[in-house]
């Protein structure tokens, strides 16, 4: 009877494990934030810090934060899966902001609704598969126009034509992935393809996305300057123009990082653990994109 009084007590501690977690999490990334309030580098890489995000995206959108000002703290992340790691999940809990998250799996879209955080703070999760056509209806659609704070942008695909097709709101802050092997200086894109999806466009599953010169001559169109970007090399960050006299001018040679993660797949689909080199010649006949010269290039004459 005591043994089983006990199993009963471990697993309610067991169903409880999650949550403690997330309130230890929490409050490290309380502690995190406090820490970055003392730092005076202007350098967004010196500001990483990792809570929810993949790497340090958490801590470069705090320090973000404290030089653009946001008057309606809301945001848009599409390409979340389970929202379990995120550019916003911290804005959404630390920052009480709200939010729309967009996925195209219906189970990972009821993996979001079934979590606690979605009763406990104003998250709207819909399943969509994005395109340059559908996205505006998909963000107005719920409910958010005009100014909002931040957005975000990881399709693993279209991600410059999403960006570019967005007139619907007016991010004060933009975060984009973007894609090392295409280089530090050529504006290039995949070619839009409403159907691209990266597993089924090169089973190697690294030909996708934009070049970090192509998003940043996108931004400069639509009214943001280069901020930086993170250190593990898959993100980039801009804030509107207004705010660009608080941020170091930056090139896109200058932000650059060489990716070191090594994501790779063989035709079997199993990581190979390609070198960058042996990477890029494998796709190396592939098409991209020159937005600046509209023009169609392939990868090895990047």
């Amino acid at each position: 009877m005591k043994l089983l009084q006990q199993l009963r007590q471990a697993l309610v501690l067991l169903k409880e494990l999650p949550r403690r977690l997330d309130k230890l999490e929490q409050a490290i990334g309380n502690v995190q934030v406090t820490l970055d309030r003392q730092s005076t580098s202007a350098s967004i890489r010196e500001h990483e810090f990792q809570v929810y995000s993949q790497s340090g995206e958490d801590g470069i959108i705090q320090y973000l934060l404290n030089h653009v000002t946001i008057s309606n703290t809301t945001f848009i992340e599409f390409g979340v899966e389970r929202y379990t790691e995120s550019n916003t999940r911290f804005l959404l809990t630390h920052n009480n902001w709200s939010g729309l998250v967009i996925d195209g799996s219906q189970s990972n879209i009821d993996f979001i609704r079934k979590d606690r955080l979605y009763w406990q703070q104003s998250l709207t999760a819909i399943c969509a598969f994005i395109d340059k056509d559908n996205i505006n209806q998909l963000i107005a659609g719920n409910g958010f126009t005009g100014q909002v704070g931040l957005l975000s942008v990881d399709i693993d695909g279209n991600d410059y034509w999403v960006w570019d097709a967005i007139d619907c709101i007016d991010p004060m802050i933009v975060v984009c992935e973007y894609n090392s092997l295409f280089g530090p200086t050529r504006k290039v894109t995949v070619p839009y393809d409403k159907n691209f999806v990266r597993s089924m466009a090169h089973y190697s599953c690294v030909y996708y996305g934009a070049s970090i010169a192509a998003l940043t001559h996108l931004a400069e169109k639509k009214g943001y300057v280069l901020v930086g970007s993170n250190s593990r090399g898959n993100n980039v960050f801009f804030v509107k123009s207004e705010f660009a006299h608080a941020f170091q001018k930056l090139t896109p040679d200058q932000t650059y990082v060489r990716a070191q993660f090594r994501e790779a797949r063989d035709i079997n689909g199993n990581l190979s653990f390609t070198s960058f080199e042996k990477v890029r010649d494998i796709i190396k006949d592939l098409p991209l994109f020159d937005v600046e010269n509209e023009q169609l290039i392939q990868v090895k004459d990047l």
